[in-house]
């Protein structure tokens, strides 16, 4: 069997910039193990797949290792490509996850993609003595959402030398770790540790922001805020708060077309 395959860099406006995904568009759905072990072999943080359903698109989402609740940037990339390759004229795609509900995503000014994505549901928490040794810092503020920690320290420069020991992160119940601190250029920055979704540390995390445009948008008093993840490769991105919804803007630009074999 041969699959359309597309590689894109997402929040991202050149390559080898933002968070690489993989797109792969089907006809229908694929067995789940094999669509693992094609994310496995892609070797990417997130290959997303889609399937038509009527007037909207059913998309799910692996990493390396597990199939994930919410992706930003592989959803990010799959409307590119469906935008792109599938249905140009199209203003607007309306996504279906099983594991998150209806996500929208439109054309934006200047190539931006706007995301409409659900608020996570954020609480305050007391330390961990296991996290804050796997990370190295003492947090300021440690929070819970529906997956990940989001740990708050007062400088950029504190999330910027953040060296974690992954082998102790990787045993935290967790799908990822944000450590997070208001910017210096912009409102918020922040990076996003994963060993236990097969992903030391992911380049650019859409999804992340949807635990930190709440946050933010209360410390800082505003509902739209610019972010910057800082990766290596890096990303930048437009988060507006809307209450139980998030929207979350960001470019995107193909690497890669090609045909897999399984």
């Amino acid at each position: 069997m041969k699959l359309k395959i597309y590689q894109i860099d997402a929040f991202a406006d050149k390559v080898f910039y933002g968070n690489p995904a993989a797109v792969c568009i089907l006809d229908s759905w694929l067995d789940e193990g094999l669509m693992q072990q094609i994310a496995s072999e892609n070797n990417l943080a997130e290959t997303a797949f889609v399937v038509k359903n009527k007037n909207r698109y059913d998309i799910r989402w692996f990493t390396p290792e597990l199939e994930v609740d919410l992706c930003g940037h592989a959803t990010l990339a799959s409307a590119f490509v469906l935008f792109k390759h599938y249905i140009p004229n199209s203003k607007s795609i309306d996504f279906y996850s099983t594991r998150s509900g209806p996500l929208v995503v439109e054309k934006g000014k200047d190539g931006l993609y706007i995301m409409d994505f659900p608020t996570d549901d954020i609480k305050q928490i007391t330390a961990i003595s296991a996290l804050n040794e796997a990370l190295g810092i003492h947090p300021k503020v440690i929070l819970k959402g529906k997956t990940d920690y989001l740990i708050i320290v007062d400088s950029q420069k504190e999330v910027e030398e953040v060296n974690p020991n992954f082998f102790l992160l990787d045993k935290i119940d967790a799908r990822g770790i944000i450590v997070s601190a208001k910017g210096e250029d912009v409102d918020f920055v922040s990076r996003f540790f994963a060993p236990q979704s097969g992903i030391n540390e992911d380049p650019v995390t859409g999804s992340a922001h949807t635990t930190l445009t709440p946050y933010w948008s209360k410390v800082l008093g505003k509902d739209v805020l610019f972010a910057k993840q800082l990766s290596q490769r890096g990303g930048k991105l437009i988060c507006e708060n809307h209450g139980e919804r998030v929207r979350i803007s960001g470019k995107a630009v193909s690497y890669l077309e090609g045909e897999i074999e399984v």
